[in-house]
């Protein structure tokens, strides 16, 4: 792992056996079996499907928004929904993104049954699975990097256990091989644009890779997505989603956003 990855990973597991502290891993299981169904992902009837991410911060670029409260990130969700995102990305890792998990629990109890919501961390055990689907999440972010093989497989088979969807994130080709065995349709494969190590974004990734992924599979293009027509242009590439976070933070009209983004890779197809 780079050393961002392997900062990130130790935060995690400390944040993890904090909570364990407090409700252990059998107290969470339970807590899940009372719990309403999740959310499936809807995508585009045709073009490109957005996740629309929330986060107020960024390693890379500092503060992205002046808000940092319940009704500024609820208020931003409704107009992700609004736009015609088919999937919400909530941050709740709070040491470098200013994360938390009420941000999630926050945005699932505001929007409900209209969108999939999915907690994006760097998670490292299966706790955090649980911690995930109590707190509302309909799906979780896996950074394949960060998991052994037998870590992510009982990461994998947790959350199918828990009804959540996965997006499972690589960086290089040698990630696409690794994780193409677990393609299906609720293991969605996304390839990050970004250097581990200088944590600039490449772009020109997303060309080099496109055709690495297995057949079939759901690809998702992470990172360095900053207009429409970068989305058109990765459309045409063969993803079929974008994880788009910056870019709908900081502007004003983030629901126009998204809507323009389906709107114009649908109509590729037409």
């Amino acid at each position: 792992m780079s050393d961002f990855l392997d900062t990130m990973a130790a935060g995690s597991r400390a944040r993890s056996a904090r909570a364990q502290a407090v409700c252990s891993l059998e107290e969470a299981q339970a807590r899940c079996l009372d719990l309403a169904p999740v959310t499936p992902i809807r995508y585009a009837a045709s073009g490109m499907s957005v996740i629309a991410e929330i986060k107020v911060r960024s390693p890379a670029e500092g503060r992205l928004s002046e808000g940092a409260s319940i009704e500024s990130v609820t208020e931003r969700a409704s107009a992700y929904v609004a736009g015609g995102a088919s999937i919400l990305s909530v941050l709740t890792e709070p040491d470098r993104f200013d994360g938390s998990l009420e941000y999630l629990a926050a945005v699932k109890a505001h929007v409900g049954q209209c969108a999939a919501v999915m907690r994006k961390d760097f998670l490292t055990d299966v706790y955090q699975l649980y911690e995930a689907r109590i707190h509302g999440a309909d799906g979780v972010l896996l950074i394949a990097r960060m998991l052994d093989d037998a870590g992510l497989v009982a990461m994998l088979n947790t959350a199918r256990e828990l009804g959540l969807f996965v997006l499972l994130e690589g960086f290089d080709q040698a990630d696409l091989e690794r994780m193409a065995p677990y393609a299906s349709e609720h293991v969605l494969l996304g390839l990050n644009c970004r250097d581990l190590t200088t944590l600039n974004i490449d772009p020109s990734r997303f060309g080099v890779y496109a055709g690495q992924f297995p057949p079939h599979s759901i690809k998702v293009a992470e990172s360095g997505i900053h207009s429409v027509s970068d989305a058109v242009e990765l459309h045409a590439m063969g993803y079929d989603m974008a994880l788009i976070g910056t870019m709908l933070m900081k502007t004003t009209e983030p629901a126009a956003v998204i809507a323009d983004i389906v709107s114009a890779t649908g109509a590729l197809a037409e």
